[in-house]
This record gives C-alpha cells, structure tokens and sequence, in this order.
C-alpha cells in the first residue's frame, strides 16, 4: 500500500477492525517514511451471477428464490430451515466455485431436485412437478416409476 501524502511504498497496519456495516474491514495505516497516519477499507469483491431463465432472459442470481421453492417444496414435510438453507447454501457454492458469470436457471433446477432426493422423495417428486411442469397425470408416474426403479436398484 502506498502512502497518499508521500508516495513511499512502506506503510504498516497499526490498527484493523470490522467497519459498522461489517462488510469491510477498515485499517489504520502508518507510513514508514512521513509516518503520516490514514485509512484503508477492504471489501470482498465479488463477480455478480446472472441466471439465464428459459425464456432467455437474464436476471441476477437470488438465493431466496431458490430457498423459497425449496420451502414450498417441503411444506408439512419433516425438514428443518436449517435443512433447506444447508441445501441453498451446497447449490451457491457449487455455482460460485464453477467461476462462471451465468448459469441456466435448468442448471439450479437440477441441482435443487439432485439435493432434494437424497434428504425426502416427496420433497423431490413436489419440486419436480412444478420444475418440469408435468403436463398430466402420465408424465407424473413417469417420474415416480424412475424414483422407485432407483430406490429398488439401491436396495440391491
């Protein structure tokens, strides 16, 4: 960090903290070489995340969304908010670590129904239907027949 009274190139932190907002970190410098005092903040920087709908639009990556769809996902079901965030909170780290700028709207939906599996089929079958918008009752016991045929193959 160069000092911005003398432009020397040594400067120490002598105090850091969190800032009010916390969501950057405010440091107390001092130059080596005037040893002049002044002030930096340090933020995270972060890429924002477009989701690509199936329409084709772009709209900025809202975790809400997706804990509210898991939410209704599980109505009356023995999942806890916990539960539901940790899976929120599995599907944001796998998009964020992907180093992508977008992300098809298909893609989170798939993940969600993926996490959604292993903790309750119901939840699952409730996601999916909305999520692949079953047309009728034929393609809903599609569905259901995968899910048993790999229950049974599990059971194996």
């Amino acid at each position: 960090m160069r000092c911005p009274f003398c432009n020397g190139a040594n400067t120490r932190v002598i105090d850091s903290r969190p800032s009010e907002e916390n969501n950057s970190i405010r440091r107390r410098r001092q130059c080596e070489n005037c040893e002049r005092r002044f002030t930096t903040y340090e933020r995270v920087e972060t890429i924002p995340m477009m989701v690509i709908k199936r329409d084709g639009t772009r709209e900025l990556f809202d975790r809400n969304k997706i804990l509210n769809g898991i939410v209704k996902s599980c109505n009356k079901r023995n999942i806890s908010l916990k539960q539901m965030e940790a899976i929120v909170d599995d599907i944001e780290n796998i998009i964020f670590n992907s180093l992508q700028t977008e992300v098809k709207s298909t893609q989170i939906g798939e993940l969600v129904m993926e996490k959604l599996k292993e903790i309750d089929e119901v939840a699952y079958v409730r996601f999916a239907s909305v999520y692949r918008q079953f047309k009728d009752i034929n393609t809903f016991m599609d569905e259901l027949k995968k899910l048993l045929n790999e229950n049974k193959n599990n059971d194996i």
